[in-house]
């Protein structure tokens, strides 16, 4: 795990690699060295109806989600965060620039004894190798 979920205004499908984004974000996630790569899931959400600050067109936001079992030390969690977080800014950087966006970023524990999981990603991670 973690999941990545990040929502997106619609308005940033014409400015915004957003599959780039995606792999952007996975990649900082593992480089974290906190999460395991067959646990990683990075998806992206368009949200259509928005009305944000002073209900321009041109305002944009991404909010990135990060959802991870409980029991990790709150001081690498944190340094995962800004990682993650250091990672969307610098590719959104040029966008960032000339549009008004509004970043942000959430890391928040599941509780494991409400969230059963599978996951034969792993196995078939090693068949690829």
């Amino acid at each position: 795990m973690p999941h990545i979920c990040f929502e997106y205004s619609a308005n940033l499908e014409e400015l915004v690699d957003l599959s780039a984004l995606a792999g952007a974000l996975r990649s900082a996630a593992l480089e974290t060295g906190l999460f395991p790569e067959a646990g990683i899931r990075v998806r992206g959400l368009r949200a259509d109806h928005v009305a944000i600050a002073d209900g321009h067109p041109d305002n944009a936001f991404i909010d990135i989600s990060i959802r991870l079992r409980a029991g990790r030390p709150q001081e690498a969690k944190a340094a995962a965060a800004a990682h993650v977080f250091e990672a969307a800014r610098r590719f959104l950087g040029e966008v960032i620039a000339r549009h008004p966006i509004a970043l942000s970023l959430e890391m928040r524990d599941i509780d494991p004894e409400l969230s059963p999981k599978l996951n034969t990603i792993r196995d078939h991670l090693k068949e690829r190798r």
